[in-house]
């Protein structure tokens, strides 16, 4: 057996748990809001995202992928000597997969892009010195770390809290959802549209420039909204025996409340009979800001709250299908870059800036994630859903389309930016729509600790097996 196909057979299983680790992971970031909020059953989760993904790396996935993931070094460096270009993209692929499986098993939603620059960057520097990688890369790799959620998260803020003042907080909920839902499905469809068409899916032919890309994401929001209001009248309100709140404005419950305090340190200074009736008339008010509280605030439990939840769970469930076609097309192929890299120099024994990805690796990489995602997935899919903060139907949707839009600006600007990273940012924005004290702060301290290592992390490992790879086959 020639060494050639030793390594050949090495960095294909590579691939295939980078693509288990990219399942497990990655992938369930994209439907972990849709579990957290309900909207699905974790297997109902997995089946969607499996077809989905699937669908997107082999059928619209790129076909020619960079050999080193956005260029951050050159391979021409490993000129004649092009086994060692082999043994660091092996280390590059183990060393991102197991630090994704570690990150999966702690339920950190960490990224698959970063966890291979990372690896790349770590045997780059180590054979080829600082010089021989594009640090102004490295750079707005690191800056899309604070950039790429605070996008997503303004976006998922702004809508969440728009949603909440125009239907929870009007006289009639449902009414104003089944009215403003077909504007709501318009704007999806618009954005997810642009989202296809800006993130390449060049093997259906469909990246346009933004004209044409303009016009069909119009026209496809359009057909979407008409057939929605149509469709959102049929969903009814459940029939629950309850009484009626009367919702007063916001700043009506502000008020009472700083009155409340102002009353109260009154009543530490007065003495006698006055303390006596301000303590009626403080415990009266009390009782009047808890009324208020209930009549501005549709309760969980209430008819309205579960109709208008229930118009915005077939919104999630879209949303974030878009999102798992969309990440299968574009980062699937991407991540197994370093897989197609070796498979060139040990075909061909030429070195590459792009290669050419053969089909059986897009669907080897699509059955791993499916294995991935079935297997481990939930780990990620619990810390998104459930752990940063509480979700519902409406709230993941505002963070599903916040990280799509988030995706269209990045591309279109030239942003490098994280779909993990996006993602979170979108829920960390529902969560602060709330208040500081809706979000699990040790969670989220724990998600950025585990941002902050991925590229040390995946550089060490990189690095150990591309000198383990060289004194066995060097």
């Amino acid at each position: 057996m020639s060494v050639e196909y030793i390594l050949l057979t090495i960095a294909s299983a590579g691939g295939f748990y980078m693509a288990w680790s990219i399942g497990a992971n990655d992938v369930a970031n994209a439907m972990g809001t849709s579990v957290g909020s309900g909207a699905l059953t974790v297997k109902r989760a997995v089946i969607l995202a499996a077809v989905l993904e699937f669908a997107g790396a082999l059928f619209a996935g790129t076909h020619v992928s960079e050999t080193i993931r956005n260029g951050i070094i050159n391979p021409m460096i490993f000129q004649g000597h092009e086994f060692d270009l082999v043994f660091g993209m092996i280390g590059a692929l183990l060393s991102a997969a197991i630090w994704l499986q570690i990150a999966s098993y702690f339920g950190w939603p960490v990224s698959t892009t970063h966890s291979i620059v990372g690896a790349v960057l770590g045997f780059g520097i180590t054979y080829g010195g600082l010089n021989a990688v594009d640090w102004w890369e490295v750079g707005s790799i690191v800056a899309s770390w604070v950039t790429s959620p605070l996008i997503s998260g303004t976006i998922a803020f702004l809508l969440f809290t728009m949603i909440r003042r125009l239907i929870y907080f009007s006289n009639d909920p449902v009414g104003v959802a089944k009215r403003t839902t077909p504007y709501l499905v318009f704007l999806v469809f618009f954005v997810l549209t642009l989202a296809m068409v800006f993130k390449g899916l060049k093997n259906l032919h469909l990246d346009l420039e933004l004209g044409e890309a303009m016009i069909v994401a119009v026209g496809v929001g359009t057909i979407a909204s008409i057939i929605s209001a149509f469709l959102v009248q049929r969903v009814k309100s459940f029939q629950i025996k309850e009484r009626i709140l009367i919702r007063q404005p916001a700043p009506v419950g502000k008020a009472i409340k700083k009155a409340l305090q102002r009353l109260e340190r009154v009543q530490d200074q007065a003495h006698g009979e006055t303390q006596s009736q301000l303590s009626t008339i403080i415990n009266d008010l009390r009782a009047l800001e808890k009324e208020v509280q209930i009549g501005t605030t549709v309760e969980q439990g209430s008819t309205e709250y579960k109709t208008v939840e229930r118009i915005f769970v077939y919104l999630q469930i879209l949303s974030a299908a878009f999102v798992a076609f969309a990440h299968g097309a574009n980062d699937v192929a991407n991540a197994v870059g370093p897989l197609a890299a070796v498979i060139t120099v040990l075909t061909t024994g030429e070195l590459a800036m792009k290669a050419a990805v053969p089909v059986w690796v897009l669907a080897m990489g699509g059955v791993g994630i499916i294995i991935g995602l079935a297997t481990w997935g939930w780990r990620v899919m619990v810390t998104i859903g459930k752990k940063i903060t509480e979700l519902t139907p409406t709230r993941g949707f505002c963070a599903e389309f916040a990280t799509a839009a988030t995706i269209v600006v990045a591309t279109k600007f030239g942003i490098p930016i994280s779909t993990t990273h996006t993602l979170v940012g979108g829920v960390l924005g529902v969560g602060l729509a709330r208040g500081i004290s809706a979000l699990n702060l040790k969670v989220v301290t724990n998600i950025i600790i585990s941002w902050v290592v991925t590229i040390p992390v995946g550089a060490i490992g990189a690095v150990g097996i591309y000198y383990l790879m060289k004194a066995i086959f060097g």
